[in-house]
């Protein structure tokens, strides 16, 4: 991620999320807080971080009243503000250390955006929650399961034993205290995808397979996501969409993350009754009483005692099934029960409420995306169109994962002997970066035209601006355009 030069633990690190119009009255301030960390700060504490963030957001709207704040630099502390919806802010604050470099506040206020557009595909806005439960802990007990998980998404330490394949995901939290990944430690840049390199005829195979995933829906619309390893092969999503799901994959559904320990089918056997359908698998770790959801107090008129939510983030939750696709209990209908319901997701790009059906074989994992509102009977066509997969596109599945793997040229791929660099394309969303293998031996970070080793081989960190020519993707058009590369030469 290359958010600083330092690695930082320290609670000093806050974190909110707050509504501006809720909280006006004298004695409802508390109304206004929809998340806070680290939780167990004093409300008086809570009040004074948010009040002072309300009032630098009202401040710089005198002077720019059509661009939202997006940072204040303090002497001690820098301010890095995110208008996720409109009058919803999400804030992060960061003490300044005189031993640190410069913090990228880009990169910082990227990992906002991201938490917030996570949250949108599986829940739907805040704005909405809010609407649908006025008193607030409807929303409350979606946020702070969803950033939780978020913050702890995947474990990351230099002491354990890690692959170089392993995409350089970061775990935020560090006992209680909010940890910030150096250059060092991770070379990621949130909001884009990082795209595999293909040939001519493994291009051509893929968008034979695209057509054959789309015909297995019938007569419903179907979106598409193919990866190799942890790498974007095809989409046939919107940009949006795509790094969306694409983030959610890397984290949660990619061979690295997945586990092999469910031994039934996914889908409805032939012969299978439809009240069988969505008992079609039990996972093998299954906990007595399942913990994905979350519960808080209801203070709603309503008076309903708990909160079922659904933690899409939380680790371990899905597996892989006999068939090759993967499932999950966390989609349950009811806490408790040990029926699977097939996973939804939003997309931001048509706000349709879409069933998600993975599949993986090998190195090559294959999302489906089909609009709820066109399958009448739900569970029991979108088994049946996993079985279609299964029966019509199998062989083209094997010989795709055959000539990707073999123009794959492993971990190192990419590597640029004697650089350690990131490179973003702002205008497409993607990036590249050096092999986490080799991120990790840098001996000392430092970033913007600042030494980061010392003896005799002696390079600088700075950003370099050069345009990279056209090129073939079936993920998207590509045009000449100017760059960002973060790297480090010796």
């Amino acid at each position: 991620m290359g958010l600083s030069s330092a690695s930082t633990a320290t609670e000093a690190i806050k974190l909110c999320i707050f509504d501006l119009r809720r909280g006006q009255q004298e004695g409802q301030e508390l109304d206004k807080i929809l998340f806070f960390f680290p939780a167990d700060l004093p409300f008086s504490t809570q009040l004074s971080v948010i009040g002072l963030s309300e009032g630098l957001i009202t401040f710089t709207r005198i002077f720019s009243p059509e661009a939202a704040c997006e940072l204040i630099e303090a002497e001690r502390h820098s301010h890095v503000f995110y208008e996720a919806e409109p009058d919803i802010w999400m804030v992060m604050i960061v003490e300044k250390n005189e031993s640190e470099a410069i913090w990228r506040i880009a990169a910082l206020q990227k990992v906002l955006k991201e938490v917030h557009s996570l949250f949108l595909m599986f829940h739907g806005s805040i704005r909405a929650l809010l609407e649908k439960e006025p008193a607030g802990g409807l929303i409350r007990a979606h946020l702070h399961p969803f950033m939780m998980d978020y913050l702890r998404v995947t474990k990351f330490s230099a002491c354990q034993k890690w692959s170089p394949l392993d995409n350089c995901c970061w775990d935020f939290l560090f006992g209680k205290k909010l940890l910030l990944p150096s250059f060092r430690d991770c070379l990621k840049e949130c909001g884009t995808v990082q795209m595999l390199n293909v040939s001519r005829e493994a291009a051509i195979e893929v968008q034979s397979l695209v057509r054959l995933l789309e015909s297995c829906a019938g007569s419903s619309p179907c979106y598409s996501l193919i990866l190799f390893q942890d790498l974007l092969v095809s989409t046939t999503l919107s940009p949006v969409d795509t790094i969306n799901l694409f983030t959610y994959a890397v984290l949660r559904l990619t061979p690295r993350t997945i586990s092999s320990g469910v031994s039934s089918w996914s889908y409805l056997r032939k012969g299978s009754t439809g009240s069988s359908v969505t008992a079609g698998y039990t996972l093998a770790h299954s906990a007595s009483v399942p913990d994905q959801y979350y519960c808080l107090p209801d203070t709603s008129p309503s008076g309903d005692n708990n909160y079922h939510v659904v933690r899409p983030l939380k680790r371990d939750r899905w597996s892989k099934a006999k068939d090759g696709f993967l499932v999950t209990d966390i989609w349950s209908a009811e806490a408790g029960s040990s029926t699977s319901a097939t996973p939804t997701i939003w997309l931001q790009q048509t706000e349709e409420r879409m069933y998600l059906c993975a599949y993986q074989f090998r190195s090559l994992t294959l999302i489906l995306v089909v609009p709820v509102a066109s399958i009448l009977n739900g569970e029991q066509l979108v088994s049946l169109v996993k079985q279609q997969v299964l029966e019509n596109a199998s062989l083209k599945m094997l010989k795709v994962e055959e000539k990707l793997s073999k123009g794959w040229g492993g971990e190192n791929a990419y590597h640029v002997s004697g650089y350690r660099y990131l490179l973003v394309d702002v205008d497409r969303n993607v990036s590249r970066a050096s092999p986490p293998g080799k991120v990790t031996t840098l001996t000392k970070d430092q970033v913007l035209r600042t030494v980061i080793v010392k003896g005799p081989k002696v390079g600088r960190l700075f950003p370099l601006q050069f345009s990279i020519p056209k090129v073939v993707s079936l993920a998207c058009t590509t045009t000449a355009n100017v760059n960002e590369v973060w790297h480090k030469k010796f």
